[in-house]
């Protein structure tokens, strides 16, 4: 709606003028569009397949990581239950005289996150990355020994 149809000529009019301006032709865009951190992960996760197995006293994450040092390679716990493995696959230098003809390998940041259950003992927790494919192994916690009755002596009055 235009203001200065209506003949209304003050400061404050021109700035709602202004305001709506502004806010209408992106707010569709920008109110309901992912912003570009979430699009970034949500690329890098899906983009990093893993296997997650439980064993009798573990669980473990095997996720391929070919071509990957261990110093590009970061494994972190979150808020107490949620096992964290990223990292970046940098592209190649570039040797004098060599260009490519296609480019497939993938390159650029990875992560996946995983929540752990309750009984994952989150102190003892290894990684391993051997041929190209890293493996965490997360330790279960002990059963929680069942509580053993109480018994109440009872008073003759």
């Amino acid at each position: 709606m235009d203001f200065r149809l209506m003949e209304i000529d003050t400061p404050l009019f021109h700035t709602l003028q202004h305001l709506m301006d502004a806010t209408g032709e992106d707010s569709d865009k920008s109110v309901n569009a992912p912003s570009r951190n979430y699009v970034r992960d949500a690329k890098a996760m899906a983009a990093t397949p893993a296997d997650v197995k439980e064993y009798p006293n573990s669980y473990v994450f095997v996720v391929d990581m070919p071509g990957l040092k261990s110093g590009d390679i970061k494994v972190q716990v979150e808020d107490d239950n949620v096992l964290l493995i990223s990292g970046e696959r940098k592209r190649e230098e570039e040797k004098e005289g060599a260009k490519y003809i296609r480019m497939e390998r993938r390159i650029g940041k990875f992560m996946r996150k995983f929540s752990l259950p309750e009984n994952a003992n989150t102190d003892a927790i290894s990684a391993v990355c051997q041929d190209g494919v890293l493996t965490v192994t997360v330790q279960k916690l002990p059963p929680p020994e069942p509580k053993k009755p109480k018994t109440i002596e009872v008073k003759i009055a």
